[in-house]
């Protein structure tokens, strides 16, 4: 039994809590990057006040001077127990699991440990444009597999890229988002099936990104992608950055399948320095201890989600809403306003509210931006009127 008290089941909306006096004190780079007169709506950090156990579990480590280096299995035990708990999923085996700095630099190692130089990495654009970046920064060339008309995997897009990268009998990765970033979209258990199925198939291995898995909107269920049958050979990256706004104490685990156990066990050394103690401890704390501030937040979100649809219908008709099922994120298609392909460049020179540009999230991305609507109802309110007026 944990010393530290638990957020309690119905606790406060976190999205309530601060106010943009309070948000533009802090030094981070939402606030940091843009003039002041900027209202940004753009990087994937919330406005929010962190979790009460997530404080007390860092505060009592300053306390005590606990801020060497990370050990033990904690953070992995904490996983397992909230994957039990919340997607009924008792996969987690801490002996297949490791602690990296954070996701994206994990997903670079777990590539690293299964492709060589030169070797694809499949992608499903419109994604996270680290995952070009990454990629290409560690001498890796991508593979596009853009997303379908609907904004879910292609399948037959997928079998047509897996076919293409391994044809000439190399290896070739498959980085796959889940819940998928910008559009929100949960993959279902029959997709990540399939998806293991043609993997298998192809000799492709995946490594899923599944960062921002406790963020499902009510009624909608998250499926890890090693759950499923075939995936016995996939890696998968987790952590508790998005859910719980911990960018900035750096901390994720790696986790193996049962298959993918002797590939992780060849991550070097070295890397289980890079992730900050703290980090740990307030990962740990997050997991186990703030599951009902989660809540709280996830409530939030689903009203902002209803807020900002009503809103565009308003101010900004023309535009589309693709529905998210999970993420803080939004994706908005505003190729009918006129804006040419990088809205958001408009968005910020004439409405001084700064939002992620479409293009640079690869193929399907022109004409579009990416929202975030972890903030309050009124600063959401005024990034929308802001949006409007740019038009006139």
């Amino acid at each position: 039994m944990s010393r530290r008290t638990h957020t309690p089941p119905g606790a406060p909306d976190p999205l309530h809590a601060l106010g943009l006096e309070q948000l533009r004190r802090r030094t981070s780079m939402k606030w940091r990057t843009y003039p002041e007169d900027v209202l940004p709506l753009w990087v994937a950090e919330m406005d929010v006040p962190l979790a009460g156990p997530v404080v007390r579990a860092v505060t009592d480590a300053l306390a005590l001077g606990d801020t060497g280096y990370p050990a033990g299995t904690a953070y992995a035990e904490a996983l397992a127990a909230f994957a039990a708990e919340r997607w009924h999923w008792d996969g987690i085996a801490v002996e297949r699991t490791a602690i990296v700095p954070d996701v994206m630099l994990g997903v670079v190692e777990m590539i690293k440990l299964v492709t060589g130089p030169g070797d694809p990495v499949i992608v499903n654009p419109p994604v996270y444009p680290p995952f070009f970046q990454f990629v290409t920064h560690m001498d890796r060339r991508v593979a596009e597999a853009p997303l379908g008309a609907d904004l879910r995997i292609d399948l037959a897009v997928l079998e047509h890229t897996f076919r293409e990268a391994t044809g000439g009998g190399g290896r070739a990765a498959y980085l796959l988002c889940s819940p998928h970033n910008p559009t929100g979209t949960v993959h279902t258990a029959a997709e990540l099936a399939a998806v293991a199925d043609l993997a298998e198939r192809y000799g492709v291995r995946v490594v899923a990104d599944e960062i921002h898995a406790p963020l499902v909107a009510p009624g909608v269920t998250f499926v890890p992608y090693l759950s499923v049958p075939g995936a016995e050979r996939g890696l998968s990256l987790m952590s508790a950055s998005k859910g719980w706004n911990l960018a900035g104490l750096k901390a994720a685990l790696a986790l193996a399948g049962p298959k993918a156990a002797t590939d992780l066990g060849r991550l070097p050394e070295e890397v289980g320095h890079g992730p900050s103690h703290l980090g740990v401890i307030a990962h740990t704390a997050a997991l186990s201890e703030a599951t009902g501030w989660l809540d709280a937040l996830l409530t939030g979100l689903e009203a902002n989600r209803t807020l900002l649809a009503g809103l565009l219908a308003e101010h900004l008709p023309a535009s589309r809403l693709h529905p998210a099922e999970a993420t803080f994120l939004a994706w908005l298609d505003c190729r009918a306003l006129g804006l040419g392909d990088d809205p958001a460049q408009v968005f910020l020179d004439r409405g001084r509210v700064a939002l992620s540009p479409g293009p640079s999230f690869g193929t399907g991305g022109a004409g579009h931006v990416r929202l975030n609507l972890a903030t309050s109802p009124d600063i959401l309110t005024e990034g929308v009127r802001r949006m409007a007026a740019a038009l006139t």
